[in-house]
C-alpha cells in the first residue's frame, strides 16, 4: 500500500494531468478532462465533446450545451469497453465532480475512488458514490504546493 505522503502526491500529480487533458474538449463553457487510473497507469482517458463523427461543437447558438455532448467521465469510461483494459478497482480523476449520471457509470464500472478538482453546484453525484461507499477526494492542485524532488 502506497504511503498516505506518496499517494497524495501522485492524487495531485494525476488531477494536473487530467486539467491538462481538458484543453483537449472543444467546448467552449466548460472544459473538463478525466483519467482513469490502475495499477499505476492510466489505462482511460477522456474530455468532454461530442460523439465521435460529430462536429466538434459543443454549443448551440444560444451558448447552452447540445443534449448529446459526452462528459468527460463517460468518454474514459466507454473508451475501456473498446480496449482490453477493464477499470475494476481503479481511481479516475476528474476535473470536475461528477454528475448524477457519471456517478452511475463509475459505480457500474468497479471504480473504487473519485478524485476530483473542483465542486460543481450539484451534489447529487458525491452523494451516489458514497452511498455506494465509493472512496471521493477533493483536492485543489491550486492551493497545493508540490515540494521539488531532487
Amino acid at each position: 500500500m502506497e504511503s498516505n505522503a506518496k499517494q497524495h502526491k501522485l492524487d495531485l500529480r494525476y488531477l494536473r494531468m487530467a486539467r491538462i487533458w481538458a484543453g483537449n474538449s472543444y467546448c467552449q463553457r466548460r472544459q473538463v478532462g478525466a483519467l482513469v487510473v490502475k495499477g499505476g497507469m492510466i489505462i482511460s482517458d477522456g474530455y468532454n465533446g461530442t460523439p465521435s463523427g460529430f462536429e466538434n461543437v459543443c454549443e448551440d447558438d444560444n451558448n447552452v450545451t447540445k443534449p448529446y455532448v459526452l462528459h468527460a467521465e463517460a468518454n474514459a469510461i466507454t473508451k475501456l469497453a473498446r480496449s482490453s483494459n477493464n477499470s475494476d478497482g481503479a481511481t479516475i480523476y476528474i476535473t470536475a465532480s461528477p454528475c448524477i449520471e457519471c456517478a452511475k457509470l463509475i459505480i457500474q464500472a468497479g471504480i473504487k475512488r473519485v478524485v476530483y478538482g473542483e465542486q460543481y453546484r450539484l451534489t447529487d453525484g458525491i452523494e451516489l458514490l458514497e452511498r455506494a461507499h465509493i472512496e471521493t477526494l477533493y483536492l485543489n492542485p491550486d492551493e497545493e504546493n508540490e515540494p521539488e524532488e531532487k
